[in-house]
């Protein structure tokens, strides 16, 4: 080492503001040493890295500490409008399979299987799209996803209103379900920009779209379809997704996202942007990527991919949250079709009788005000049930809260084995449906906050693919087991239920005031004479 370079690289350091300095360099056993002193200065002064000021230490902030500062706003009440938008429409194009089928059995003479195939295929194409739409959210951001999943969904859904017959509005709807498989995705793109205190409830504050739309379409159902018909029906369903693309152009990129992929001065951008909407102020200094150990990086963290959702301090949570989304689904879409079922027969005994092909099961009924009515009545049972949801989930947590639910859900439903009236039914229905409502939702807050950055859209991407897959199954049981007998589904998603119940309780993570986890693993690189050490 020379003692010019010794004297720059010194100066450099602790001089930056070039004040004059004086270096003496000396060499002695083969090791250099350096004194230096201030020229402006009587006395000398020893100082070295060790005792740098804090005030000289660069200021750094993560995502987590800007979102935390930046709180609840006007820029989080928008991004729940327009997002909560995209949730209300696929609300509806999920209840509308249980408003036209009546018809459709009258105007194409179609049988209860082919009406339980209608309603699979659009789930078929929800679970084979949702992976795909999670990837794409993970690798090309969560605003191009959701956005081409809402465009694919409103074309589609439109077109179906013009379907010449049933084989035409059969792939048309499977279309529809595979644009619909990337609306969840809203959900994670949403609950990125929450603050801690305020991550679960405002998160089932956009899941109440969701019960809107579920109550929307069956007040438009009320309006249309009698003097108009269900192609209209289908058309005005589609009309909230052209409202979002119009407005899509607001919509930001997540920050956590883009930390995530690297691009620091996009996540900065973002986060300003929520600071003025909100009037505050982003924290001082440098936006840095922190991972759960601590480490910063300023790199791009590679994204994960579903084998990656089974390494092992994931791999349990991922089996018993693919079983719950399923088993949610599966009740939760059986109820909604077993409820059409119900008030399609003229039987006042639900719990007690076998319906053949004697019933008014096997011939065309078109639905009547009375039964719109209660279709809307037990859909109004969702907003109790978030409510109740919301409160609860602070008190007990994400897992007791799903197990909760399971329970009383399972509880009404096997009281329905009794022979009842059709109020009684409507009431027990009614608080089923509120139940396993508010389950949903909390399976929707906790599955985003289990898993890290780079794992969370592809972790509930999977997740709602396994939901899709309940509801393929559901049409059979709801539907076609059904003309059986009603103790079919009524036994199936009572016990289902039970299952979920177990499986919430074993749970090995519970979320609740956790921050939302960066990434998985850590890795650190040295580069050492060309020699890469990883840990």
């Amino acid at each position: 080492m020379s003692q010019d370079k010794v004297s720059n690289q010194v100066t450099t350091t602790l001089h930056p503001s070039d004040e004059e300095a004086t270096v003496k360099y000396n060499g002695f056993d083969g090791e250099d040493s350096v004194q230096i002193s201030d020229s402006k200065s009587e006395k000398d002064e020893k100082r070295s890295a060790s005792t740098i000021s804090e005030d000289e230490i660069e200021k750094t902030f993560t995502v987590d500490d800007a979102v935390e500062a930046l709180g609840f706003g006007p820029f989080q009440m928008k991004l729940a409008a327009l997002t909560g938008i995209v949730w209300m429409a696929d609300a509806m194009e999920m209840t509308i399979l249980a408003v036209i089928l009546p018809a459709l059995k009258c105007e194409w003479n179609i049988s209860s299987f082919e009406q339980a195939m209608m309603t699979t295929i659009v789930f078929c194409g929800m679970m084979l799209s949702s992976t795909f739409w999670g990837n794409i959210c993970d690798k090309h951001g969560r605003k191009k996803g959701l956005t081409c999943s809402a465009v694919m969904t409103f074309v589609m859904g439109s077109l179906c209103a013009i379907s010449p017959n049933y084989y035409v509005l059969l792939i048309l709807r499977g279309l529809t379900g595979f644009g619909v498989g990337g609306v969840p995705q809203c959900v994670t793109l949403f609950a990125e920009f929450l603050p801690i205190a305020h991550r679960a409830k405002c998160v089932l504050l956009i899941e109440a779209f969701w019960s809107f739309g579920t109550a929307f379409e069956a007040m438009l159902a009320l309006l249309v379809m009698e003097p108009l018909g269900w192609r209209y029906l289908l058309f005005f369903s589609s009309m909230p997704l052209l409202i979002y693309c119009v407005c899509c152009f607001w919509l930001p990129e997540s920050a956590r996202y883009q930390v995530t992929c690297g691009d620091f001065d996009g996540a900065y951008k973002t986060l300003a942007k929520v600071a003025y909407e909100n009037g505050r102020s982003l924290p001082q200094g440098r936006l840095i990527n922190k991972t759960a150990s601590g480490e910063t990086t300023e790199s791009t963290q590679q994204m994960g991919s579903i084998a990656d959702l089974f390494v092992k301090d994931l791999r349990v949570t991922t089996i018993l949250l693919w079983f719950i989304w399923c088993a949610i689904s599966f009740i939760y879409y059986g109820l909604v079709l077993f409820t059409t079922v119900l008030y399609q027969s003229d039987d006042q005994c639900h719990g007690g009788s076998t319906l053949g092909n004697d019933t008014a099961m096997a011939v065309c009924r078109h639905l009547d005000k009375e039964d719109y009515f209660d279709i809307l009545y037990t859909t109004l049972a969702e907003f109790p049930g978030i409510i109740v949801t919301a409160v609860v989930i602070e008190l007990l947590g994400r897992k007791k809260t799903m197990g909760a639910e399971f329970g009383v859900f399972a509880i009404f439903t096997f009281l329905l084995f009794f022979c009842l009236q059709r109020r009684t039914v409507t009431i027990f229905i009614f608080v089923a449906r509120a139940f396993i409502a508010g389950c949903f939702q909390c399976a929707y807050v906790y599955t985003p906050e289990v898993y890290p950055t780079t794992l969370r859209a592809v972790g509930l991407g999977t997740a709602s693919g396994m939901a899709r897959l309940g509801a393929i199954l559901t049409p059979f049981i709801s539907q076609v087991g059904a003309e059986v007998s009603v103790y079919i589904p009524i036994g199936v998603y009572g016990s289902v239920a039970v299952t979920g119940l177990i499986a919430s309780f074993l749970l090995p993570i519970e979320t609740k005031g956790r921050k939302m986890r960066v990434i998985r693993f850590e890795i650190l690189k040295f580069d050492l004479n060309n020699c890469l050490y990883e840990h």
